[in-house]
């Protein structure tokens, strides 16, 4: 039966209830996110368990808390809280009690019965605007007084904060603002709440929006029209890869975005030119408008790589000659013509870019390349932009290959930037710095990675352009290939082990064009056509459940993965994984799960990272660690935790514990999206063709899909779907200035 005394009726539209009371005891506390486990003291003397984001929360906190009743199974009955406030006791007993917690540094038991004593119910306010009084307090000093006033007023901030900021943001969000500014944080918001979408991660415009119009800010202020057009910029830029865009169209875009005449966005963008905030450029006579900070980044990829290729010392063509030599001697290997030009490109020229298809022997060159720098005692970083692409780059040239991240020792965020231990002020030592799927880089990425690169160092760029372009803003690869101011190779021949597999010959006459075979049964590509949507989703299903580990066991238990062209759908990620997760991992007595939104997580389903997160910890069973994980790394979920709110991930060789408050950044993986594989390479892939958008119907996306087959892909759907694919050789669209940067004489 239900307790009478937990009976509470809804107070808003959300189903919410309403608990006042104060925290007995705080049984877990996360200050990074504001995650918290509680005991609550109600008004009608019961003591409660509440659960979620209750920031700063400390022992003698009198607060109001919204939300609803759940049942966890280990713990019984919780209160999960969805919104707070914290309020200050107001009568002698409980402000002694708040003190004597230690909920304020440098105030215990003994130490807040004296303050009591002596200023009774004027306690807080003495704290907070007389300090100096507390030095006639026995024992406190000048100096003790305004440390223990300091942090009386950073908590009285922090709840100003949260009081301020529910109407439009919720606690988690709240905390990262109070992290940025302090008690000045209100202040902030008030003069201008469109700092927050500049500053703040997870909040964008529309929300800073909403904010400052209900806060009585003109529609036609500078800061609103201005905060608009950066805004602007930088959506295309994360959205759409787009480093700038032309002026008429931001013109255009924001005029409408922010229902303001074309005039007033033309002083807009004039007023952040002044201040720096933007830059124009002009190209082939059209005007281009940059954030600054990816105009910086553009120019400077152009200028570094510029210098490296004029500064590094030239080799000897007869020193040359020999190395490629004895390295066929000692290897056994002999070179095809475009595979010697590559090494000779590579050994002569400060920057070399090295680009070709499956099976045209791009790795074969990387070996004979390590082989020869090493015995030239030249240091050698081998580097790839994801965690399973420098695995992958390991495996094949039996050489240590870090992630970029690593490589340049990342160290955190920097407001909204990456911060890493290796820049321009502290180089990387290595002679030759050796880039594998550079298609994934972006133009972040890649100025930093340059910027820790000391002049007169060696820089291979190795890629396939006919990929999809990176996630992030950019098209670094082909810009530098489009430039034509550096040793290029294309590698173009299939060699005769690679002719054998029909994933690669396949492959290439995509690339080229041409049709795929599918009618061959014998060989490593296979084609099950099928008609209807709900039809190809249950023959996937099949495949993934039984068929295919019933034929290759454990191989295809462990590398089998589901492949789509769109999130939507019925042959979408999102409807196939609850497909799957309900084929291959059901609910079980024996199994924890736990639901976040519309997800239902279960130890033992393949996660993916969705974004990427530079703060998480990971450990590795050999004790070592480090921080981060990132967009498109896959994990397991290997423990669920209801009391600590937790769950264990292991990512390949590393384990990682995740807050629920965190599940935002995950989905599940037994299907990914084309653009979430690139830079990794599965045994198996199946490769659903059903009903797709329109525009994602191209040719590169379904050469980017079949090329992440290592052993087998299996292509389920409609042959005229294929078809389509291959018939539509549109590129993905970005505007970009580094290819045209780089056509120019730099000083």
């Amino acid at each position: 039966m239900q307790d009478d005394r937990f009976m509470r009726d809804p107070i808003d539209e959300n189903g919410w209830i309403m608990l006042t009371g104060s925290i007995e005891h705080v049984i877990y506390s996360n200050e990074e996110n504001g995650y918290a486990i509680c005991d609550l003291g109600t008004e009608d003397g019961d003591i409660v368990t509440i659960t979620g984001l209750l920031p700063y929360v400390g022992e003698g906190d009198v607060v109001k808390v919204y939300g609803k009743w759940v049942h966890n199974p280990k713990y019984g009955r919780q209160f999960k809280v969805e919104q707070s406030e914290k309020q200050l006791p107001a009568d002698r007993a409980a402000i002694l009690r708040y003190l004597s917690s230690g909920a304020i540094k440098g105030v215990g038991p003994k130490t807040a019965k004296r303050i009591v004593d002596l200023f009774g119910e004027e306690a807080f306010d003495v704290i907070e605007n007389h300090p100096e009084w507390l030095t006639d307090v026995s024992g406190i000093t000048p100096k003790r007084a305004r440390a223990i006033s300091e942090d009386f007023q950073n908590k009285a901030g922090i709840r100003s904060a949260m009081m301020f900021f529910r109407e439009f943001f919720g606690a988690a969000i709240t905390v990262r603002i109070y992290k940025r500014w302090g008690s000045k944080a209100v202040d902030l918001a008030k003069r201008n709440p469109y700092l927050l979408c500049e500053e703040i991660d997870g909040i964008g415009f529309e929300k800073a929006d909403r904010m400052a119009l209900s806060l009585g800010l003109e529609k036609s202020s500078d800061d609103r029209l201005c905060s608009g057009i950066l805004y602007l910029l930088s959506a295309n830029a994360g959205q759409n890869g787009h480093v700038c865009l032309p002026r008429e169209k931001v013109l255009a875009s924001a005029s409408k975005l922010l229902e303001s005449p074309p005039e007033r966005i033309e002083e807009a963008i004039s007023l952040l030119l002044r201040e720096g905030k933007l830059r124009a450029v002009n190209f082939d006579g059209i005007s281009y408008l940059y954030e600054k900070t990816l105009y910086d980044h553009e120019k400077y990829i152009a200028k570094k790589l510029l210098l490296l290729d004029q500064v590094c010392p030239a080799m000897d063509s007869v020193n040359i000659g020999s190395f490629i030599q004895k390295e066929e001697r000692e290897s056994g290997v002999q070179y095809a013509p475009l595979q010697r030009q590559a090494i000779v490109s590579a050994l002569d020229s400060g920057v070399m870019l090295l680009t070709g298809g499956p099976g045209t022997g791009k790795t074969t060159v990387v070996r004979a390349l390590l082989h020869i720098f090493e015995s030239m005692d030249l240091r050698i970083a081998l580097c790839a932009p994801t965690g399973r692409a420098a695995k992958r780059l390991s495996e094949s040239t039996s050489h240590e290959a870090r992630t970029i991240h690593r490589l340049l020792e990342y160290s955190g965020e920097e407001g909204r930037g990456m911060h890493f231990h290796r820049d321009e002020h502290d180089l990387l030592e290595e002679n030759v710095i050796i880039i594998d799927e550079a298609s994934m880089v972006d133009v972040y990425l890649m100025s930093a990675l340059l910027k820790a690169v000391k002049p007169g160092a060696r820089v291979i760029i190795i890629g396939d352009a006919d990929q999809l372009p990176s996630v992030g803003a950019g098209n670094v690869l082909r810009d530098l290939l489009e430039s034509e101011r550096f040793a290029t190779v294309r590698l173009t021949t299939i060699f005769r082990q690679a002719e054998e597999s029909l994933i690669v010959t396949n492959a290439h006459a995509i690339n080229r064009g041409e049709m795929p075979r599918l009618d061959e049964k014998k060989k490593d590509f296979f084609f099950l056509p099928r008609q209807a949507d709900a039809e190809i989703a249950a023959t996937v299903a099949q495949l993934y459940g039984t068929r295919l580990p019933r034929t290759y066991g454990e191989l295809a238990l462990s590398g089998m993965q589901v492949i789509c062209p769109s999130r939507k759908g019925e042959n979408g990620t999102e409807h196939l994984n609850v497909i799957l997760q309900a084929t291959v991992n059901p609910p079980s007595p024996e199994k924890r799960e736990h639901r976040f939104r519309e997800l239902v997580f279960r130890e033992g389903d393949r996660v993916m990272q969705i974004r990427n997160n530079y703060d998480l910890v990971w450990e590795k069973e050999d004790g070592s660690s480090g921080n981060g994980i990132f967009n498109g790394d896959i994990g397991v979920i290997t423990a669920i935790h209801p009391a600590s709110q937790s769950m264990e991930i292991l990512f390949d060789d590393r384990h990682v514990v995740y807050d629920f408050n965190t599940l935002e950044e995950l989905e599940m993986a037994y299907a990914i999206t084309v653009h979430k594989s690139q830079g990794s390479e599965y045994p198996i892939v199946i490769l659903p063709m059903g009903s797709t958008p329109p525009m994602l119907l191209s040719r590169n996306l379904l050469y980017t899909a079949v090329t992440r087959a290592q052993m087998m892909a299996v292509t389920v759907g409609r042959e005229e779907v294929l078809a389509s694919m291959v018939a539509n050789n549109r590129q993905t669209m970005r505007y970009t200035g580094l290819r045209r940067w780089l056509r120019e004489d730099f000083p």
